[in-house]
């Protein structure tokens, strides 16, 4: 239903805004023809134009089919605040980038992108934040086309960083859940992936945010048939840890079945643990596409703005 953007489309554009705008209209053509169809994304009114009037918002598009004019009347109050929150760390850096695919900070740093596309259009604010072993960029929440074309430009600094860091998801989002002290949306991209995978200090955490009143929705951001699935073949195979730069050399097929219990057992265990908090949890698969995201983000929305 939604074909994934590739690296020759993304050579093609160039410029951020453009990829923003391309996969956001892919998305709303695939809810044209999928059982969301009823979907609003701009969130808009018309009403007839009266002479006189300022025609800066005139929909010329309308008027194209119906030979009519009519403006758009949008809600005068911001419907939400939304705050997207990027891990950075080495880890993110993965899979190495090429036209078929992206590497995970890639994936998030694209899907951020195209989420202000869309806020921008419904009115809503929204803020950026992204951290590995601190919390390096902060944003106001704002809903105005400025804002958007600052925040794309901070994320493609960060699609051209190389500077690659540590992770201390744990503190980063200790301190974002103390900084951000209005009530807010505030959806994360991260593997999750830890020198210390552990649930309960991650989690703690997360409750952090919960206590500030904040609706949270996470995308554990991995490329699954590598990741969760160990599709390697069965070939000696050197793997690298980004986050320790400690080397292993194995045999995958050897390790495949323990692995792929441990990683089912995060991967449960993630789930479990969101939905006793009330946590939106979310598998985001780099090879898959931006639509199912974004249509979690889209269902999201739905539930709170009634």
């Amino acid at each position: 239903m939604n074909r994934a953007i590739n690296r020759t489309e993304i050579e093609q554009l160039g410029r951020l805004d453009l990829i923003a705008k391309q996969i956001v209209q892919g998305f709303i053509t695939g809810l044209h023809k999928s059982p969301f169809h009823g979907f609003s994304v701009e969130f808009a009114e018309h009403r007839l134009y009266n002479p006189g009037e300022d025609t800066k918002h005139v929909d010329w598009r309308l008027y194209a089919r119906s030979d009519k004019l009519f403006t758009k009347q949008y809600e005068e109050e911001t419907n939400l605040r939304c705050r997207f929150l990027i891990d950075t760390s080495r880890s993110m850096y993965y899979p190495e980038a090429t036209k078929e695919r992206f590497s995970k900070l890639e994936f998030a740093c694209y899907a951020v992108a195209a989420f202000s596309e869309m806020l921008k259009h419904q009115r809503d604010a929204f803020g950026m934040s992204y951290f590995s072993d601190q919390v390096y960029y902060h944003s106001e929440l704002k809903s105005t086309g400025s804002h958007q074309h600052f925040l794309l430009g901070q994320l493609e600094k960060l699609l051209n960083d190389t500077d690659l860091r540590p992770t201390n998801l744990v503190g980063a989002l200790h301190e974002i859940a103390e900084q951000a002290n209005r009530r807010s949306l505030v959806i994360v991209f991260s593997d999750f992936i830890q020198l210390e995978m552990k649930a309960d200090p991650l989690f703690d955490a997360l409750q952090h945010l919960r206590h500030n009143r904040h609706e949270v929705i996470l995308f554990n951001t991995l490329e699954v048939a590598t990741e969760i699935e160990l599709g390697f073949g069965n070939q000696p195979t050197e793997f690298i840890d980004l986050e320790s730069q400690q080397r292993l050399k194995i045999n995958p097929s050897q390790v495949k079945k323990a692995y792929q219990e441990m990683m089912g057992q995060w991967q449960s265990e993630l789930q479990t643990r969101c939905g006793e908090l009330g946590i939106d949890y979310h598998l985001a698969d780099v090879r898959e596409g931006f639509y199912k995201v974004l249509l979690s983000y889209m269902l999201k929305r739905q539930k709170m703005i009634r």
